[in-house]
């Protein structure tokens, strides 16, 4: 699932045959897509009609695709102005959706299509979230504040937020939970945060800065994807550059296949969308759609 926050689109693609099978048109905008764990729904937040921290329309939605018929099934009103952004399903089947003007997360029942609770972030620009593995913390990317906001999900509290740099985009969480990662926005680096002690453990520098980033399945390998047109390819264990790889400016979101063999990197500009052959350490052929792709899901069986 890709969604292009230029078109106001949703668009289910096929990765093998890069074919697009579907386009739904949504809110204006929707940046991000989430998918149910049966995939069945697609959630798309409508954000807005502009930025993040940049006056415009104040979203309040989010639009709910049904992909067994393709097409818009319902919306779920927010109940006030949010512009709400990153959705992510937790072990426990509840949506979690980044609500930025309410400096929170709320928390959506998918059955009901209602918001059951509001979680305090403590910061403003609230605008990515992870989960952990054990669905008891979430962490959020605190845009303009440069913090991450941990969150304790059982509770539904604030546990701390955690000061990071001037500036910081996108999260991403090591698959056993034991470290969050997100990146300055001013210097070449991406802050590595223990999640035992919630505080930046480390920093990895590279040779442009970074806008989102992706473990890899072993966790061994942290993708990083930056403006200036890199895949950067880290080495977690010594916190060093493996490789990199040439890609149009990428200020969009990277997704792993469930066997973590391929990458996507999404690049809005150039409305591509790259595909990273992991374990050949190569790129391939990108998904060619249009200007405005964005936030990724994957949908990986599809009633």
């Amino acid at each position: 699932m890709v969604a292009n926050q230029r078109e106001h689109t949703a668009l289910l693609v096929d990765p093998e045959t890069r074919q697009e099978l579907a386009k739904v048109t949504v809110g204006v905008n929707g940046h991000e897509v989430a998918v149910s764990p049966d995939s069945r729904f697609a959630y798309v937040p409508i954000y807005g009609n502009s930025g993040v921290g940049k006056p415009g329309t104040d979203g309040a939605t989010i639009d709910v695709i049904d992909l067994h018929d393709r097409k818009l099934t319902a919306t779920i009103d927010l109940g006030k102005p949010l512009r709400p952004h990153r959705a992510e399903f937790g072990p426990d089947g509840l949506l979690y959706v980044t609500a930025e003007l309410a400096k929170a997360v709320d928390v959506i029942d998918p059955a009901t299509r209602k918001v059951i609770a509001e979680i305090p972030t403590g910061a403003i620009e609230s605008h990515m979230i992870v989960i952990s593995p054990s669905g008891k913390r979430a962490y959020t990317a605190n845009v303009a504040a440069g913090s991450v906001s941990v969150l304790d999900l059982e509770q539904r509290s604030l546990v701390t937020v955690i000061p990071v740099a001037k500036t910081v985009q996108r999260i991403s969480i090591s698959p056993d939970g034991k470290r969050v990662f997100t990146h300055d926005q001013d210097t070449p680096r991406i802050a590595v945060i223990d999640t035992t002690t919630n505080n930046v453990a480390s920093w990895i520098s590279l040779p442009s800065t970074v806008y989102s980033s992706l473990p890899t399945a072993d966790g061994r390998k942290l993708l990083a994807s930056s403006p200036s047109g890199k895949i950067f390819v880290i080495d977690l264990a010594n916190a060093k550059l493996d490789e990199s790889f040439d890609i149009p400016a990428a200020l969009g979101e990277l997704l792993l296949t469930p066997d973590g063999k391929f990458a996507f990197v999404s690049c809005p500009q150039a409305g591509t969308i790259e595909v990273l052959d992991v374990r050949g350490h190569k790129l391939l052929q990108p998904i060619k759609l249009t200007q405005g792709v964005d936030g990724l899901a994957w949908a990986s069986a599809i009633p």
